[in-house]
């Protein structure tokens, strides 16, 4: 019911965009189905965990809480999606660190497993904060740097999480801005998400790309109207029900080789 909910609200989002915006996603979608090349995006914005970073540690972490149970992941990371979701629809609030170690504790009670609020708290923050980047990722960032592109990124994650995320991980410098739902108390994909970032840096949504490794997240970015790419990350797949993203690519640096080669026949 939660999902067919979020999805009529998104529908209605939809629905109240501007002509503008609307004509900008015809046209991003139709380039995609006719294949013809896509106009190049000046901006490009990035989802953070899974897509940048690597979960191993904080699988590791969250199955060492969960008696040794790493198949329990999958389930604890859909369980904190699904309740950010019913937090956005009820017009209620927490970080996603708060949501994540509830649902942490939701799963260890579903399979019989003691856990205190305490050691579920830790077992997320401190892997999630010292996450590795892919290896592709520093290289598949300065490229696309290189080819003038300007770098953004955009979290679930706090704004204090993230910028520790960065930090540890040595992406801080390849990015001119890091967003995080914090500041419109909603989850991605809900619009006003991505609508934040265009509107603090004044760009039409057909001139941005919006880089994750989850189809939902680029199906909140395309049904605003941005372009969209989804790197397949291993065990990622896209989600049938919505059209495919303007780009499909295995990694940062497939996709720095996919832009250039649309520039070329789009004779940028």
């Amino acid at each position: 019911m939660i999902v067919f909910g979020f999805a009529f609200a998104g529908t209605n989002a939809i629905a109240q965009q501007t002509n503008e915006s609307a004509s900008h996603a015809h046209q991003a979608s139709h380039a995609h189905q006719t294949g013809k090349s896509m106009p190049t995006p000046k901006i490009i914005i990035f989802d953070v965990n899974e897509t940048l970073l690597d979960l191993a540690p904080l699988k590791a972490s969250v199955g060492k809480a969960l008696g040794g149970r790493e198949d329990l992941l999958p389930l604890w990371f859909s369980t904190m999606l699904h309740y950010s979701l019913v937090e956005t629809l009820t017009g209620t609030y927490h970080s996603f660190g708060e949501i994540g170690t509830a649902a942490l504790m939701m799963v260890a009670e579903t399979q019989g497993i003691e856990l205190s609020q305490e050691d579920a708290k830790e077992a997320i923050v401190t892997p999630l904060r010292s996450l590795p980047p892919h290896p592709d990722v520093v290289a598949g960032l300065k490229a696309l740097r290189n080819d003038g592109f300007r770098i953004v990124s955009l979290t679930n994650s706090s704004a204090v999480g993230v910028e520790t995320q960065f930090k540890n991980a040595g992406l801080t410098e390849l990015f001119e801005k890091r967003y995080s739902v914090d500041h419109v108390k909603k989850f991605k994909p809900h619009p006003d998400t991505y609508r934040m970032v265009l509107d603090d840096l004044g760009v039409k949504p057909i001139d941005v790309l919006m880089v994750a490794a989850h189809a939902w997240d680029l199906a909140g970015a395309k049904n605003v109207g941005l372009q969209t790419a989804f790197v397949a990350r291993p065990g990622k797949t896209l989600y049938p029900n919505v059209a495919k993203p303007d780009y499909v690519v295995k990694d940062l640096l497939a996709l720095e080789k996919a832009l250039q080669e649309n520039d070329s026949v789009a004779g940028n």
